[in-house]
């Protein structure tokens, strides 16, 4: 692995900071998504599976077309993990309230079961680092991963504040 190099000047980024950061994406990614992939696999599901019960556990009643904006997905892409999460039983569409058309989803308990066990040794990841890195460090992080983002693309969170979505 890069060795962990303090940077003189962050105003001064070179080549070497710059490869140093991305390294540590991809590798921090990778421990990150270890845990919950082997117990996906158990299940015959995959990392797809994860993001959308992860983003219908954190906003349940989303709306299909909502979740396509987040994931970045095709239509026939989502609709092919949303079957499979729906017939195994962690995922419930509702019919929009004011719109028929509209499909909303949920978890099921088993769902909600299943997020927070693939989502606990995350939990416990993000709380170790911010706890060794303190809040300063925990702010500067945000600020970095929300400056990657496109800002167009960039969830309401980003800068610092809750998503709202209507219905």
């Amino acid at each position: 692995m890069t060795d962990l190099k303090p940077i003189v000047n962050p105003l001064f980024l070179r080549e070497e900071e710059l490869r140093q950061g991305i390294e540590l994406l991809f590798y921090a990614y990778r421990d990150f998504t270890a845990e919950p992939d082997a117990m996906l696999a158990l299940l015959g599901l995959g990392r797809a599976h994860h993001r959308v019960i992860y983003f219908v556990g954190r906003h349940p009643g989303i709306t299909v077309t909502e979740l396509l904006k987040i994931l970045r997905i095709t239509k026939q892409s989502l609709s092919r993990v949303l079957g499979d999460l729906v017939g195994k039983g962690y995922v419930i569409q509702k019919q929009g309230t004011r719109d028929r058309r509209q499909r909303l989803l949920e978890l099921t308990e088993q769902g909600k079961e299943l997020e927070r066990d693939l989502s606990e040794n995350q939990r416990r990841r993000i709380a170790r680092a911010y706890r060794q890195a303190g809040a300063e460090a925990v702010e500067g992080f945000r600020l970095v991963l929300a400056g990657i983002m496109e800002p167009e693309q960039a969830p309401a969170s980003a800068a610092g504040g809750k998503a709202e979505r209507r219905r």
